[in-house]
């Protein structure tokens, strides 16, 4: 069963990242930036002093444009930085210069920039190539979120353009799941719980 999810998940995977291939440099703009003005104005994140970005790169909403701007409401912005076995943990950054590619090519908070623990942040900003009515996610396929999410309690947001939102996305048991989608109409749902 488990290997038939993650069939499905491969191949979804490779029909998402062509068809979001096909987006022009415009629609990509627009989208991106309906994305993160529905993130700006979300209450959860108004509430938030410690939040944890990702760095858009590539098919991914444009997302190095929030950094700055949650450090000028003088939050603490924190950044992922990958670890061995495919961990991760959250980096506080004061400005962009603080960031440098990592083994993948993406910016990341370099090594003078401290540690954060989990439980001290407020929202995480989490990544997905789509998501759905649930909350699951579909991510790239490494797994870092889906280990670092692991009874987390805090607020969980996903940015999900609407052309790609899913009515409900295969599911493995470790995956992560957030409490609220975002899309460039609005909200989606917001839930306690997926139902599996």
């Amino acid at each position: 069963m488990g290997q038939d999810v993650a069939k499905v998940k491969k191949i979804l995977r490779q029909q998402i990242r062509a068809a979001m291939d096909e987006l022009t440099d415009q629609e990509k703009a627009w989208s991106d930036g309906e994305l993160v003005q529905r993130f700006l104005e979300h209450p959860k994140l108004a509430e938030a002093k410690t939040v944890l970005l990702y760095y858009g790169v590539g098919r991914e909403v444009a997302t190095a444009g929030l950094i700055q701007t949650l450090l000028d409401q003088g939050k603490r912005v924190c950044l992922p930085k990958c670890l061995p076995e495919f961990q991760m943990e959250a980096r506080a950054v004061t400005s962009l210069e603080e960031l440098e590619p990592d083994a993948y090519g993406i910016p990341a908070p370099k090594d003078g920039c401290p540690a954060v623990a989990r439980e001290e942040l407020d929202l995480i900003l989490v990544p997905g190539l789509c998501f759905d009515s649930r909350g699951s996610r579909l991510g790239q396929g490494a797994g870092y979120y889906d280990r670092y999410l692991e009874d987390y309690e805090g607020i969980t947001i996903g940015l999900c353009r609407e052309d790609f939102f899913q009515v409900n996305l295969p599911r493995e048991p470790l995956d992560a799941w957030v409490r609220f989608v975002l899309t460039e109409e609005g909200q989606v749902w917001p839930m306690t719980q997926p139902i599996d």
